[in-house]
């Protein structure tokens, strides 16, 4: 399929972006398009910016937490030690029955 048949296609105009690995993307926009501050880079899927020397941060990912870090982000040690001895206390007193 050629232009005869879909018609000419706009004028283009090829856009630099680059990501914090030093990527750089070139994607084409129409002349009259409004260009985006931010493009995912297709090497790497870190956000891309058209600035080479200051590229947008790489994004920062949480690590996987487990159900006690997130108990120990909310107790102290001490609190620990207290839930600890009144289970201990009463597991022994339910075998002393």
């Amino acid at each position: 399929m050629g232009e005869s048949e879909r018609g000419e296609t706009a004028p283009r105009r090829r856009v630099s972006y680059w990501c914090a690995n030093g990527h750089e993307s070139r994607p084409s926009f129409a002349v009259d398009a409004e260009l985006p501050e931010l493009w995912d880079c297709p090497r790497c899927g870190f956000p891309a910016g058209r600035d080479e020397h200051q590229p947008p941060d790489a994004p920062r990912n949480e690590p996987y937490k487990t159900h006690l870090a997130y108990v120990k982000e909310r107790r102290s040690d001490a609190d620990g030690e207290a839930i600890l001895a009144e289970a201990l206390a009463r597991l022994k007193e339910s075998r002393e029955l």
